[in-house]
């Protein structure tokens, strides 16, 4: 069925601003960002509506996005009031746990999501993997288990449902399509802090009888965000974080074409002093030099940007944007159109609502709307496919929820608050 989040589309002004004739709360540097002659622009979103000081936009009066909605997976102890009607049915039966770090993708005619299911609240001992198949993206089959139990830490354990460095967990890392195979991303670690220093990305790769085979390690000391995709050189590239990252910084690999462990790792200078950063997204521009988006977890309640122009072996040092952020995680794309969109949790501070923001060069973003909200929204995954977006997330890190949002429905939304 097709639900329509709230029906007011409302032009978001300066007047939201605590007072018209107070100085700006902050100064950006608004000039227009260029990877070669102007990679410090702080500018991220720009439009009349935006007021000075962005954490002061009315989030809840953005223009609401209409989308058909389905309930993948739901571990809540108590599902009497799903979190939104659903064309799918309450696929997971356990009590209790979590479910988050979705991630989809559309292979062989199915689309496919991936998240991270384990026991208490969050990547404890004995957590797996999980996937389910659709043929339409609203409804879902049962979800089965994708990667094995962690190693010696299955629900016999003694650390089972722990945080213990004698235990293991294993945490969604997206779907790698590559030469004509699917791959499931899943790093593994220590369950005790973020992360282990066993931490490793491994790979399985579907089999013809639906299965799961392991192909082992795909870079030790590594985590990624997102799945690899090509840039301009041919090659695969990915974010990373090492188990001691937030010493160390982020990092990309860029290789995995000779080989799905073959990769060489640049690092992102700056990233562990400019800012605390987490959960990377990058994208190619029109022209193929590389924007990367970082998460602050300083919660200076920013974006912070970086770009390269050698295909991600050297970044100039992160950049805080003036675009608001919750510290949450963001997922975006480019459109088969050549716009750019981007969803996140704006607001800071709360991961309530989950929006959507519209760029048509990647580097500035003019349009922000409203997706869901009203509860906790978060760990957002975006796919193109057929003239529609598929937006998986997680509710309150118990449910995998899914908006499929017709791309055609965003375009009364394009440069709608353009100056």
């Amino acid at each position: 069925m097709r639900v329509t989040y709230c029906l007011l589309i409302v032009a978001i002004t300066s007047q939201h601003a605590a007072n018209a004739d107070d100085p700006p709360t902050h100064d950006f540097d608004l000039s227009h960002p260029h990877p070669v002659t102007n990679p410090q622009s702080q500018l991220m979103l720009r439009g009349a509506w935006v007021p000075d000081d962005p954490h002061t936009i009315d989030f809840d009066q953005l223009p609401k996005v209409p989308a058909e909605y389905a309930l993948i997976s739901d571990v809540r102890g108590d599902r009497s009031q799903p979190p939104r009607e659903s064309t799918a049915q309450h696929a997971d039966h356990e009590s209790g746990g979590v479910n988050q770090h979705n991630y989809l993708v559309h292979h062989d005619g199915e689309f496919w999501a991936m998240w991270s299911d384990g026991p208490g609240v969050e990547d404890r001992v004995g957590q797996r993997v999980k996937f389910a198949r659709s043929p339409n993206g609203l409804q879902w089959s049962e979800p089965q288990f994708l990667t094995p139990p962690p190693p010696n830490s299955g629900p016999d354990s003694p650390h089972y449902g722990t945080r213990n460095a004698d235990g293991f967990r294993y945490i969604s890392r997206g779907f790698w399509q590559r030469e004509g195979e699917l791959l499931a991303l899943a790093s593994l670690d220590e369950a005790d802090g973020f992360f282990g220093p066993s931490l490793d990305l491994h790979a399985f790769q579907l089999e013809p009888d639906g299965t799961w085979k392991d192909l082992g390690v795909v870079f030790d000391n590594t985590i990624n965000n997102f799945p690899p995709k090509k840039i301009v050189s041919g090659q695969w590239m990915m974010s990373r974080r090492t188990w001691d990252y937030k010493k160390s910084g982020v990092h990309f690999l860029v290789g995995g074409t000779t080989g799905i462990d073959q990769w060489e790792s640049f690092p992102v200078l700056g990233s562990g002093s400019e800012l605390a950063a987490e959960e990377p997204l990058w994208w190619a521009l029109p022209d193929g030099e590389l924007v990367a988006l970082f998460r602050d977890n300083r919660k200076s309640g920013y974006i912070y940007r970086s770009f390269s122009t050698d295909s991600g072996r050297t970044w100039s040092r992160p950049v805080q944007t003036n675009f608001p952020d919750a510290t949450s995680k963001i997922h975006g794309l480019r459109l088969t159109d050549g716009r750019y969109v981007l969803v996140s949790n704006p607001r800071p501070r709360k991961r309530d609502p989950m929006t959507i923001s519209l760029s048509d060069d990647g580097k500035v973003f003019h349009t922000m709307a409203y997706l869901v909200g009203g509860r906790r929204i978060d760990y957002p995954h975006v796919l193109e496919h057929n003239n529609h977006l598929l937006i998986a997330f997680s509710g309150a890190k118990q449910t995998v929820e899914v908006l499929k949002v017709r791309i055609s429905d965003l375009e009364g939304l394009s440069n709608a608050y353009v100056k």
